[in-house]
C-alpha cells in the first residue's frame, strides 16, 4: 500500500491496515534497517499515572513527605445546612 506525508509529517494509515490491527490511538514507533515500524499500543489510565510520575521524577521519599504532610493538615469542619 502507498501513503503520502503531507507537509506536516503526517500520514493517514489506510482504512485497511486500521482494521487489521483493532481500534487503536496510540503507536509505539521505532526505526529498523531504514524502515519505521509501528505498533499499536492501548494506553491504560494505570500506564498515564506511570509516565507522569516518571516525568515528575518523583522518589520514594517524596510520596512519604507528602503523605506525612497531608496527616498533618487540620480536616476541614463538616458542611452544616441552615
Amino acid at each position: 500500500m502507498l501513503t503520502k506525508m503531507t507537509a506536516k509529517n503526517q500520514l493517514t494509515l489506510p482504512k485497511r491496515v486500521t482494521t487489521a490491527v483493532g481500534a487503536t490511538e496510540y503507536f509505539d514507533i521505532e526505526v529498523r534497517n531504514g524502515q519505521i515500524i509501528l505498533t499499536p499500543v492501548r494506553i491504560q489510565r494505570g500506564d498515564a499515572v506511570r509516565a507522569k510520575l516518571a516525568e515528575l521524577n518523583l522518589q520514594e521519599q517524596d510520596i512519604a513527605d507528602a503523605v506525612a504532610w497531608a496527616r498533618q493538615a487540620p480536616a476541614s469542619e463538616p458542611l452544616r445546612r441552615k
